[in-house]
């Protein structure tokens, strides 16, 4: 299913559909810019022949659809709008934040959520580079070491490999390796995980690979909250965190309060959140699984068992204190992830469980994850690959001894 923008405007409503490309037009993207970037070269950056890419994209579409738009009451917001906003109000409270990344200014964010911040901050600090991952980030942790405060985007986390090094390497260990002398206040956000329809190559869950790492914050929202509170916590910690968002929920919209909307509100870094209490099985999840992990919740619940949904938000540091405290009370877990079963998220959580809380589980662990595969292509055999509301509910069950044995299902 390809979700995309208004065609007429793409820059006209940032509440649109939470994937503004489909895989054909973002490699019509990529293949617009480097025509631009060739045709700059022979004929002068100021001609006005020149199509910026996101205007290339639009003479590849038909013009018109009419966009969706969300409810415009005061307590309801998009991530996107919870993400935009965090950033407008960090860049104007500190003149040291400073973003760049591919697309982030003239066209607004590959998934519009730099929209209007060029404008108003000018190119000083909204900084469009060239498709080079390893080179601005590079410079990014650069500006970190003098004190300034970069947010580099990942058009998808996907290509922050290319630039592992650096972030590895140069960010995560440098506090340490100085003796404390040096900070590196630098945030690397973008989207992470599955997408829909766009191969092995972008849909990569990078949780466990970042949570591995000493010396880096790896955080991961699933709500316009967390994502508005914790973006703003990022940005204005003095160590490097990794920002881990979800591109399908870009466009989802939640309920916020006045707090939550106040310019001073933000969420505390390394404490999970309760979305749900119950007595009867814990379920952890982080990002876009906290949403299956709720409706899996509301269809046990009417079938007489009371779960408890932990939503993690924070991968490193993890909230092991919040997790086994759930699990003394239920006595059951169930752990959720998007990314690989081998070494991931919900392997240390069932580690710190085991070391810590043993003694009360009534019943195994159980972990559901992705395949242990590349992302499929085909969209049946992606739908099978990442998990599901059903293997959340089969799960839980199976942890309350009410699955339904084999023999008697046949």
């Amino acid at each position: 299913m390809a979700l995309s923008l208004n065609p007429a405007n793409p820059n006209s409503n940032v509440n649109s559909d939470p994937n503004p490309y489909t895989p054909a037009e973002l490699r019509a993207v990529f293949r617009a810019r480097k025509m631009w970037g060739i045709v700059r070269k022979k004929v002068g950056a100021g001609a006005s022949c020149i199509l910026t890419s996101g205007q290339a994209l639009q003479r590849l579409r038909p013009a018109a659809s009419a966009s969706r738009y969300y409810s415009s009451a005061a307590k309801e917001m998009t991530v996107r709008d919870a993400l935009n906003s965090a950033l407008d109000e960090e860049m104007s409270a500190d003149p040291k934040v400073f973003l760049m990344g591919e697309e982030v200014g003239e066209y607004q964010g590959a998934y519009k959520i730099t929209k209007g911040l060029l404008e108003k901050y000018g190119p000083e600090r909204v900084l469009d580079t060239p498709i080079t991952e390893a080179g601005f980030t590079g410079i990014g942790v650069g500006a970190a070491y003098h004190g300034l405060k970069p947010v580099v985007e990942f058009m998808t986390f996907n290509f922050s490999m290319q630039a592992i090094d650096h972030i590895i390497n140069s960010a995560a260990k440098t506090n340490y390796m100085s003796a404390g002398q040096i900070s590196v206040p630098i945030v690397f956000r973008g989207p992470n995980g599955a997408a829909a329809g766009v191969g092995a190559q972008h849909s990569q869950c990078y949780a466990a690979w970042y949570g591995a790492c000493p010396g880096l914050k790896v955080l991961a929202p699933y709500s316009s909250e967390d994502a508005r509170g914790l973006l703003k916590a990022a940005i204005r910690d003095p160590d490097p965190v990794v920002f881990l968002e979800n591109e399908l929920l870009y466009g989802e919209s939640f309920p916020v309060s006045a707090e939550v909307l106040d310019s001073s509100f933000t969420a505390p870094i390394g404490k999970a959140k309760i979305e749900r209490e119950g007595k009867d099985v814990t379920i952890t999840a982080f990002s876009k699984m906290v949403g299956y992990a709720l409706k899996a919740a509301e269809v046990l619940s009417k079938e007489g068992i009371s779960a408890e949904v932990i939503n993690l938000r924070s991968i490193r540091p993890l909230d092991r204190a919040t997790i086994n405290a759930s699990v003394r009370k239920t006595n059951r877990l169930v752990t959720v992830e998007e990314g690989f079963p081998q070494h991931g998220v919900g392997a240390e959580i069932c580690t710190s469980v085991v070391e810590e809380s043993f003694g009360y589980l009534d019943a195994p662990v159980e972990r559901i994850a992705g395949a242990d595969i590349p992302m499929p292509y085909a969209a049946n055999l992606e739908r099978m690959a990442v998990p599901q509301v059903e293997d959340i509910i089969r799960a839980a069950k199976r942890a309350c001894y009410r699955a339904v044995p084999l023999a008697a299902s046949g």
